[in-house]
């Protein structure tokens, strides 16, 4: 949650920092309780002192944080000060430029990386670094200097940016008509029952979770985006299973969320339960051996592995290929020998 030690007790000086419409299917529950399912790094009590503050609205009026949400309520969170990801510092942080020319650069993105700032996370993200080492980037239609998409913060690999108005243009066209080629590697739950396949499913908000997203099938389908994703197995490591995805869409979360869709869960996921014990044996010793691969890969196992597109100036075909991170690799490698020599 923002700081809260700076609030106006008039609303119309206050800036709007979150808003929800309740789902319908919504059960009768406290507004604290319920945030906390919506509001990325809130606690309980800073959302309490909001509520006290008189900074919390269910439709438009102020409420107390044992107010009840019902169906259809709409949520408002405001505060004194503009949302801080608003407020963009250039920051000296080293970037991993893989390619460089006039119009474009491709990023290899670390892991625990933020792409832009955003609520709990206002400073060290790739755009603080990209302001500070280039001049003059240009917007995207989110006002965000450079990006042309993004990966999670816990996800490596590969992003362009773009370095002028017409590579930004260009590039995006290229996303948005999916003629843009991007390849994840990703080690999920399960052994995969098909060597290949395509996975189709709308994606949108969870209903109880916002800080989810899930897939909306037939009736539903409405409310979230369509998705497509075309997964092909690399190798199967008993237990779990190393594949490669290729998107056609880029939905957030788009490769977590329909992998966990089809009962394949990526390893180390902790916001969509693969952080769990998900397949195997119930032996401490493997217990003991799966703790050990989450120390190994604190987080969830995908890497942005291959991205291609159109030069927007040369028309020429651009290809590039990141490493698996050292993290991954080593995860891989342990799986490797307990499938080999663990029956």
């Amino acid at each position: 949650m923002p700081d809260i030690s700076d609030i106006s007790e008039h609303e119309d000086e206050l800036y709007e920092h979150y808003a929800f419409r309740v789902d319908k299917g919504q059960q009768p529950l406290r507004i604290d309780k319920y945030l906390m399912n919506f509001v990325e790094n809130a606690t309980r009590n800073k959302i309490q002192s909001a509520a006290k503050d008189g900074c919390i609205f269910i439709n438009n009026s102020p409420v107390k944080s044992n107010y009840k949400v019902k169906p259809n309520d709409f949520v408002t969170v405001k505060f004194k000060h503009p949302p801080h990801e608003n407020l963009l510092i250039a920051e000296d942080i080293p970037i991993d430029v893989v390619y460089e020319d006039d119009d474009l650069l491709v990023v290899n993105k670390p892991a625990g990386m933020v792409v832009h700032p955003g609520h709990g996370n206002y400073s060290g993200t790739l755009i603080n670094a990209l302001i500070f080492h280039f001049e003059n980037l240009p917007n995207n239609s989110s006002d965000r200097p450079g990006l042309v998409h993004r990966i999670d913060k816990d996800t490596s690999g590969l992003l362009v940016v773009a370095k002028t108005e017409q590579a930004m243009a260009h590039l995006s066209n290229q996303f948005a008509k999916k003629t843009s080629e991007r390849e994840y590697v990703a080690l999920v739950w399960g052994n995969m029952t098909e060597d290949e396949g395509i996975i189709e499913g709308n994606i949108g908000r969870h209903p109880k979770n916002r800080l989810q997203n899930t897939v909306y099938l037939d009736d539903e389908a409405d409310k979230g985006k369509p998705a497509i994703t075309h997964y092909k197995v690399i190798e199967r490591l008993g237990y779990v299973t190393l594949v490669s995805c290729k998107l056609e869409t880029g939905r957030t979360h788009q490769i977590r969320v329909h992998m966990k869709h089809i009962g394949h869960t990526l390893f180390n996921d902790a916001r969509y339960g693969g952080e769990r014990i998900l397949k195997g044996t119930t032996f401490s010793k493997y217990k003991q051996f799966v703790e050990n691969c989450f120390k190994i890969l604190p987080r969830q196992a995908l890497h942005a592995r291959t991205l291609g597109f159109e030069h927007p100036t040369t028309g020429e075909f651009l290809r590039f290929e990141s490493e698996i991170p050292e993290d991954i690799a080593q995860c891989i490698e342990k799986w490797r020998h307990y499938a080999t020599h663990v029956k």
